[in-house]
């Protein structure tokens, strides 16, 4: 399914995304190395066994990134212009190698751009779930839309 243009949101409208994604621990290895992040925490068996999660955390920058493109192929795909910003963003619980990640997408507002009249602003709201159905991310995302093409 392609992305949905700015007219065909509506507030409150919610997505269930049905693709799903269980994170690996050469997905964490690889984003840290790619983000420059040497953080133990995510990378040192050794050192996260002494820790109160006993093994690597998934990084969290990468959990939001997944959580956010698990959302695409529904919402935005090709109808995005730019993202504008992310606000609120949480991360309740940690991800671990061998979780599944599924995505939830609301809309919490839609306004007109003042600047760009073939464009709109959608504000969605996005949460990941792990298979144990606990929430382990959440973020608030301005994007801006296209808008419907006129015939």
């Amino acid at each position: 399914m392609a992305g949905l243009y700015f007219e065909q949101f509506e507030v409150e409208q919610k997505f269930q995304h049905e693709i799903r994604r269980t994170v690996s621990e050469a997905d964490n290895v690889w984003f840290c190395g790619a983000t420059y992040n040497p953080a133990q925490i995510h990378i040192d068996a050794e050192y996260c066994a002494n820790t109160e999660f006993g093994k690597p955390l998934i990084n969290s920058i990468f959990t939001l990134g997944l959580v956010l493109g698990l959302s695409i192929q529904d919402t935005t795909l090709g109808t995005t212009v730019a993202n504008l910003g992310m606000t609120d963003t949480k991360f309740p619980k940690p991800v671990f190698a061998g979780d599944t990640i599924r995505s939830i997408t609301t809309v919490v507002e839609l306004r007109e751009s003042k600047s760009r009249p073939d464009n709109g602003i959608v504000t969605f709201r996005h949460e990941g779930y792990n298979q144990r159905n606990e929430l382990v991310c959440t973020t608030l995302r301005q994007a801006l839309m296209l808008r419907r093409p006129q015939a």
